[in-house]
């Protein structure tokens, strides 16, 4: 497929997606301590709250445990996830994670979501970051920060130092040390391994054990990289990616696709379609401040850069996760497609801007 280097816009209506599992309980169980405070308002769609901890109890206490927020359809349906923050200074999928929490009202099925999947990386800022601390957005309740946080575990939260170097046990790749602390080269996980790979197995856990038929994690690349505006998918859903890109395209928002590594591991796309039922994919935009995993320029502006703005970032994740669901409910009856309303649509987050769709 052809790449483009920004979207076209064209008038898009308020998504409304067509895509059950047993009920989700409400838990009043409140945040352990160490636990990174979440930043959301939730929205009147959000039908119980819960920690990550529930699917990995050694979790909690630690800073690794996070919020997860589940939207329940008063219809039977299928079981959507979806994660933000892997990389937390990848603010657009932390957004529009964000975003589907306060605004999504889900009709029918349930929507899992976790904004921060890595809350020990929002805690901190590595030393080599020059970006800025927070995002501050202005809504309906007031002027709303978002913390930026960084790529990786923070060292002391880790429970163990970094090795000289790190291989998945399933990869050929072998990487830095420091890359163990990368969550997104740690799934499936380990229950009794370091704090990384703890979280990883929690959310391994959770898209298995609550039944979760489409996963998706949120992610994002410098623009002149390969992985900007890109869909990555399993290989045994890479069918539905290109044609969920296919109709992307068809609207003016060009993504190209790629099949899941055999050899690279650890990857979200990768083990969670391998080790679960869901169909498995990672959604890839680009931003301009990231021209490698830790630098970028100091004046530059990530809410409103020119070319790549944080809205059309938002929107481009946004899109393609409404375009993929749209997929699978083709492929089912109407009684067991996944229905939601609410979620803005790329030309509504151009319009109102990113603080209208938060509350």
């Amino acid at each position: 497929m052809r790449r483009r280097t920004t979207l076209s816009l064209i008038a898009l209506p308020l998504m409304h997606v067509t895509a059950g599992c047993a009920g989700v309980r409400s838990s009043d169980q409140k945040p352990p301590t160490g636990a990174l405070k979440t930043e959301i308002k939730p929205g009147r769609g959000v039908t119980a709250q819960r920690r990550l901890s529930e699917w990995l109890p050694a979790l909690a206490g630690t800073p690794g445990d996070t919020a997860v927020f589940v939207l329940e359809g008063e219809a039977a349906g299928p079981t959507v996830f979806v994660a933000g923050g892997t990389h937390n200074m990848e603010m657009a999928g932390v957004i529009a994670a964000s975003i589907l929490v306060e605004t999504a009202v889900v009709k029918r099925g349930r929507l899992i979501v976790v904004p921060r999947a890595n809350a020990s990386g929002a805690s901190w800022r590595d030393p080599k970051d020059l970006g800025p601390g927070e995002y501050a957005f202005d809504t309906v309740s007031g002027k709303r920060t978002f913390a930026v946080g960084t790529r990786l575990t923070r060292p002391t939260h880790q429970g163990e130092p970094d090795p000289s170097s790190y291989i998945h046990p399933d990869s050929r790749e072998k990487l830095p040390g420091f890359e163990t602390r990368n969550l997104n080269r740690a799934h499936p996980g380990k229950a009794n391994g370091n704090l990384t790979q703890k979280m990883a197995y929690a959310l391994t856990r959770l898209i298995a054990n609550e039944g979760a038929t489409v996963a998706f994690d949120l992610h994002e690349a410098g623009p002149s990289s390969r992985l900007a505006w890109l869909i990555i998918a399993n290989p045994k859903n890479i069918e539905q990616a290109a044609n969920a890109a296919l109709d992307l395209g068809d609207r003016g928002i060009d993504m190209r696709i790629e099949a899941s590594s055999s050899t690279f591991r650890g990857l979200s796309h990768r083990e969670w379609g391998d080790a679960t039922k869901a169909a498995a994919y990672l959604i890839e935009t680009p931003n301009p401040y990231q021209t490698s995993s830790y630098d970028g320029d100091p004046l530059l502006d990530p809410r409103h850069e020119a070319e790549f703005p944080l809205w059309m970032r938002v929107g481009g994740h946004l899109e393609a996760m409404m375009a993929i669901l749209n997929v699978h409910n083709t492929d089912v009856v109407p009684a067991v497609r996944f229905e939601v309303s609410g979620v803005p649509s790329l030309a509504e987050l151009k319009a109102r801007g990113i603080g209208a769709f938060l509350n």
